[in-house]
C-alpha cells in the first residue's frame, strides 16, 4: 500500500467516479481477513455496511489491523482509514490525528452519508484500541 500522503497528491487531481475507483482499488488492496475474525466482537457499529476490524500487537510494540467489509467503497475507506495508523506504535496510534489527515479526502462531501456515517466509529474503535495496548 502507498502511505497516505502519495494517495492524498493522487486524489486531488481525480474526477469523482475515479476518485470512487481509487478507494475501490486500495479496499481490493487490504490483507485479506479470514472469516473466522468476522464476528460480533470486531463488526464496528454504526456503518451502513458491515466493517470488522482486528487489531494485534506485534513485539515491538506496533498495531497491526486486519479489515474488511461486505461494500466496495466502505472497505476502501477503512483502508483509508487503516493507512493512517498502520504498523505504528500503539501511543502515536492512540494519540494520531486520524480526522486530520483524512480532511483532505473531504469524504462528507465526496461519498454519501450513509458511506461517511460510520468513519467516527472506525475511528474510535482504533483509538480505544490503542488505548487498551498502551496500559
Amino acid at each position: 500500500m502507498q502511505s497516505i500522503d502519495d494517495l492524498r497528491d493522487e486524489y486531488e487531481f481525480l474526477e469523482p467516479d475515479d476518485r470512487y475507483r481509487l478507494l475501490i482499488d486500495l479496499g481490493r488492496e487490504l490483507e485479506p481477513m479470514p472469516d473466522a475474525l468476522k464476528t460480533d466482537a470486531t463488526l464496528v457499529r454504526g456503518c451502513s455496511a458491515s466493517v470488522w476490524v482486528y487489531p494485534t500487537a506485534k513485539e515491538d510494540g506496533t498495531l497491526h489491523f486486519l479489515a474488511d467489509s461486505n461494500a466496495a467503497i466502505t472497505k476502501g475507506i477503512i483502508a483509508l482509514v487503516l493507512l493512517t495508523v498502520q504498523d505504528r506504535p500503539a501511543k502515536e496510534v492512540a494519540k494520531a490525528d486520524i480526522e486530520g489527515a483524512l480532511a483532505p479526502f473531504d469524504l462528507k462531501n465526496q461519498l454519501s452519508s450513509n458511506r461517511t456515517q460510520g468513519i467516527p466509529n472506525m475511528i474510535a474503535l482504533i483509538r480505544e484500541t490503542a488505548a487498551r495496548y498502551t496500559g
